[in-house]
């Protein structure tokens, strides 16, 4: 925390106390927070005798740290029973995140997309990371990631109908990272690469989501997952190379090639026999490779 030019350090704001009133203060930046509230949050079940002196004692060494010679007329303030934090006086990550996704959520997509990188940009690093493992910090923490992962998404999203594909790719990476169950990241994801012209990367992740969802929760991907998979299916075997003579052997096995018109341009389907043949040849080869 900075003051000014200058970097606070732990010592000036006192101990674990202190500094955890701090973060439950910033974290309702501009919102006054009662005694009560703040003695229930820091001890819990097991509140000392002296709650109310210790909390009015922690409060008195958190403003000489933040607001030296300034008393109570600092940002640190009593108010309704309580203390609050002046919004207008505190500069938080935090805040600037919530504010860049409020505006991004009311943008065109060409103006949204910044100040959704903005927000991500905010949220880089994990909320109270260094903070002990207090129920109350937990969660916050689980409060925000869900934050960060929709701003992740809606990144993604944004960047998929700009026509940024790499970016889509990036952002739908990380999200799935964060939870591998986001079907929005999954379709950003399998779109972005099939946009970007790389139809054996779309495969792979759309064989990992539909493994991943028919797994974790016994269902199948979109129609529109499964509208890109067709696509990039046929552009691979439309291709004439190994991979691409495999995948219209499996194809026309599996009945999607029956019109020899499937795709302009694109040399007649193989027969149902030859389909066969070259299946089991690109097998055993691969096979092979691999022992």
């Amino acid at each position: 925390m900075r003051r000014g030019e200058r970097t606070l350090t732990a010592r000036e704001l006192g101990g674990p106390k202190q500094r955890q009133i701090l973060e439950i203060l910033l974290l309702q930046l501009g919102t006054p927070v009662s005694k009560d509230r703040l003695i229930e949050l820091l001890w819990g079940d097991r509140r000392p005798a002296a709650a109310l002196q210790n909390l009015e004692s922690y409060i008195s060494v958190l403003r000489r740290g933040l607001q030296p010679g300034a008393g109570r007329s600092g940002p640190l303030r009593t108010a309704n029973g309580g203390y609050v934090l002046d919004g207008a006086a505190v500069d938080l990550d935090l805040r600037r995140f919530e504010l860049a996704v409020e505006r991004a959520r009311r943008r065109r997509p060409d103006e949204a997309y910044a100040l959704w990188c903005e927000a991500l940009e905010r949220a880089s690093a994990p909320l109270l990371e260094n903070e002990l493992r207090c129920e109350w910090a937990e969660l916050q923490r689980e409060l925000h990631a869900a934050r960060v992962l929709e701003a992740r998404v809606s990144a993604a999203e944004c960047a998929l109908e700009l026509r940024r594909h790499r970016e889509a790719v990036q952002h739908a990476r990380a999200a799935l990272v964060e939870d591998l169950l986001q079907e929005r990241a999954w379709t950003v994801l399998v779109l972005g690469l099939e946009g970007s012209g790389r139809p054996v990367e779309g495969l792979q992740a759309y064989e990992q989501c539909r493994r991943t969802l028919d797994h974790e929760l016994g269902c199948a991907p979109s129609a529109a997952l499964q509208a890109s998979y067709a696509r990039m299916l046929r552009a691979t075997a439309a291709t004439g190379n190994e991979l691409g003579r495999a995948l219209t052997a499996l194809l026309v096995l599996h009945g999607q090639l029956g019109d020899p018109d499937w795709m302009p341009g694109a040399r007649a389907p193989l027969a149902r026999q030859e389909a066969a043949s070259v299946l089991q040849e690109f097998l055993g080869r691969s096979l092979s490779t691999a022992a």
